[in-house]
């Protein structure tokens, strides 16, 4: 199996040392690069080309967020995760909407940090349990007539399985790929499978607007 190329950018020292030892000692990635800065990342990550990007939000001078805004439209193929200490909730939605497919807080345990980054690659959107819940409660806090109900399904929609359109429900309620296998009583490996597909199908690319789009949002 290919190694997943990962560039990581973070301006403090230790945590940047600290994730590139965790990418190291994995057997399922390799250090493609790492910056300390958001100018250096600018120019380096086009040229590295890696599959996965983890993006501080902090980063000095410039945004981790803005950052992603500006390099997503060059190579939309490689893949942003913010590895961040925030759980402010504008802060995720606009990395969200800056191109980010996934939320991690830098707190998460190497395990977890590795694991996500699999699931970035594919095809999921991975974000800490605490964000996710956001993500969730934000929808609760919709206009009542925008919320709970498919809209009248589009063409789009249509094209979806019906054990696809269940798991979009559960992703709506913020389930993680683990907790929806145990419901439908198949691997958290067939979920992700299933989330791939959708994406794919919903041309989105990530559990917040597959979910918007399934309910007309």
């Amino acid at each position: 199996m290919k190694k997943i190329a990962v560039c990581i950018v973070e301006d403090v020292t230790d945590i940047r040392q600290a994730l590139e030892q965790i990418i190291e000692l994995s057997d399922d990635c390799f250090l493609a690069g790492s910056f300390s800065s958001g100018e250096e990342a600018l120019v380096k990550i086009p040229l590295v080309m890696p599959d996965v990007v983890l993006m501080d939000i902090g980063l000095g001078s410039t945004n981790g967020i803005d950052l992603v805004k500006e390099l997503k439209p060059q190579h939309p193929e490689i893949l942003y995760m913010m590895c961040t200490i925030y759980e402010e909730d504008e802060k995720i939605f606009d990395a969200l909407r800056a191109g980010a497919s996934g939320y991690i807080l830098k707190k998460s345990s190497p395990g977890k940090l590795i694991d996500a980054i699999g699931e970035l690659v594919e095809g999921g959107a991975p974000m800490s349990s605490q964000i996710a819940m956001k993500v969730v409660t934000a929808f609760k806090d919709l206009p009542v007539q925008e919320t709970v109900t498919p809209a009248i399904e589009s063409a789009e929609i249509a094209v979806l399985s019906r054990r696809e359109k269940e798991i979009l429900e559960w992703l709506a309620q913020g389930k993680i790929y683990k907790e929806i296998g145990k419901e439908l009583n198949i691997s958290a490996e067939t979920v992700r499978k299933h989330v791939y597909h959708i994406y794919e199908k919903l041309h989105v690319n990530n559990r917040v607007e597959a979910v918007n789009k399934y309910y007309g949002r």
